[in-house]
């Protein structure tokens, strides 16, 4: 879930706790003021200098995927989060008096975590890139940032068991322990939360938040934590078990936003709200349907995918097959082609016949041999597997890059011949596709010149077509000629039956007001004002 860093390391470790603005008033609303920073350059650099680490963790989770799905516990998207993207921050107190914070209120986790005062140096393997400037090791991750001290709080509870989490560019490892927590005017009594006291990451090193506070379910929480949310409606603390995300997406207005517990405000939002079920507790996830560049259907999700609603992420991360056609369709550069040309090549001719010999699309792949299985459980392990597989690896890596690259191939052929292409366009068009398909950490450059060229794509969600202009799913780096154009889209696959899989992130979540409503198991969307 991909991203950019500054030119000198100095200055990101500036600005690390913001004026934020709470308020209640007469509705019995709580509302905590979010602060939001630019997009730029450094988020990105810093995700790239750590994609040893994340490609180490996922290389786990391309091996978990090939597992039991169904007896396999809900933590893959936790652990593929990258939070170097982040742009909407709040703070909180924790302990009493309070010890203040910068965190993530993010609805894709469910842990409440901070640095602890406990926390010792953590040794951080730095790319030779950033040796240059920082001229050793860094290994003081934590030491940037506020540190909790336990010692400092009269309502203070030992716990002492230990804690770990991995996310997609770093980890966090402590111990929990149970306190006040100050959330606005809401304090949550004999909180659990977790004392961070390793954070061996170049990301929480450069990152502008202390902490993370979780809005997700308690079925995804690490040590069966009582989240932070679930004791706000336990206590009796709000008026309604509903939270809603208003995200400014004007970069001139001083407050980012604004986190609104107990309900909604109707200041936030035009129209009324379209609801969808909570499908899976765990992350906020629903059933989504077709999704449409311009007024085509792509035909991923044309029987269905999931989606995830998600506060901590900035991105949109969709499946691969897709992302690779909105790059071609906005002239967004690719990197990756070698395996996507080569099944192209050896088998294009095949699909198209068997395709129109009406074979099943489905089972295609497995029966020319490159998939394992019928397409019923599906094997796509989509850009990660393909991308990311060097020479001399073993071959069943790259059995799983060329299924994935059939599995898409399939798809956009079946498209095109629903538009009566001819074979010699059908073969040319996806040869194309291959030079689109998304970089290993993401990312797509993009014209700045040609935005007004570009089409607009639609999520279906109950029905309903939300819509994203282009200037609206593209993100702007820096400032003047040197400005670079940065596409919203990023790819992550995951395979049935948990995917396909989309998560809708800021980019998303910034035009369409966002509500969680936990006492009716939903999630509701309507256009932000």
């Amino acid at each position: 879930m991909g991203t950019i860093v500054k030119t000198t390391v100095v200055t990101v470790f500036l600005c690390l706790l913001f004026p934020i603005v709470f308020s209640t008033s007469n509705d019995g609303l709580f509302r905590i003021g979010l602060k939001k920073r630019k997009f730029d350059r450094n988020n990105l650099l810093a995700a790239q200098l750590d994609s040893k680490e994340g490609e180490a963790l996922r290389g786990s989770f391309r091996k978990y995927l090939h597992g039991n799905l169904q007896e396999s516990k809900d933590i893959d998207i936790v652990a593929l989060k990258n939070y170097m993207d982040a742009q909407y921050f709040g703070e909180i107190g924790i302990g009493t008096p309070p010890q203040n914070f910068t965190v993530i209120f993010d609805t894709g986790s469910s842990n409440l975590w901070v640095p602890s005062s406990k926390c010792y140096f953590s040794v951080i393997l730095i790319p030779q890139i950033v040796i240059d400037v920082l001229k050793d090791w860094i290994c003081i991750a934590c030491y940037f940032h506020s540190r909790y001290k336990s010692s400092h709080s009269s309502t203070y509870n030992a716990n002492g068991k230990p804690a770990d989490i991995k996310y997609g560019t770093g980890q966090i490892s402590g111990f929990f322990s149970e306190d006040y927590v100050t959330v606005g005017d809401l304090v949550v009594k004999n909180q659990e939360f977790i004392e961070a006291t390793s954070e061996p990451s170049l990301t929480f090193l450069l990152a502008k938040f202390d902490g993370i506070l979780g809005l997700g379910f308690q079925e995804i929480s690490v040590g069966n934590a009582v989240p932070v949310w679930y004791n706000m409606v336990n206590q009796g603390l709000v008026k309604e078990p509903v939270f809603s995300f208003w995200l400014s997406r004007n970069s001139e207005d001083n407050l980012g936003g604004e986190l609104v517990f107990g309900g909604m405000d109707p200041k936030h939002f035009k129209g009324n709200h379209t609801y969808v079920p909570v499908t899976r507790k765990g992350y906020w996830q629903f059933d989504m349907g077709d999704f449409l560049i311009g007024n085509e259907t792509t035909g991923f999700c044309a029987g269905g995918c999931s989606a995830i609603a998600d506060s901590g992420t900035s991105l949109l991360a969709g499946p691969t097959g897709i992302i690779t056609q909105i790059n071609h369709a906005i002239g967004a550069s690719g990197v990756v082609s070698q395996e996507c040309k080569a099944v192209v090549s050896e088998y294009g001719e095949k699909i198209l016949d068997m395709l129109l010999a009406k074979d099943e699309p489905k089972k295609i792949c497995s029966q020319i041999g490159l998939c394992l299985f019928d397409g019923t459980q599906g094997v796509s392990m989509g850009i990660e597997s393909i991308v990311n597989e060097n020479a001399g690896k073993a071959s069943g890596s790259l059995h799983d890059a060329m299924c994935s690259t059939c599995e898409m191939a399939v798809i956009w052929m079946q498209n095109q011949l629903k538009q009566n292409q001819t074979e010699d366009h059908i073969i040319d068009y996806v040869n194309e596709l291959c030079d689109r398909l998304p970089s290993p950490m993401g990312e797509s450059s993009i014209d700045c010149k040609s935005l007004s060229s570009m089409p607009s794509v639609s999520f279906t969600i109950a029905g309903k077509l939300f819509e994203l202009r282009p200037e609206q799913y593209v993100m702007k780096v820096g400032e003047g000629d040197g400005a670079q154009c940065i596409s919203g889209f990023t790819a992550l696959d995951v395979p049935p039956p948990r995917g396909p899989l989309w998560i809708l992130g800021d980019v998303f979540m910034g035009q369409f007001h966002t509500v969680f409503d936990y006492g009716n198991m939903q999630i509701g969307f309507a256009e932000a004002a």
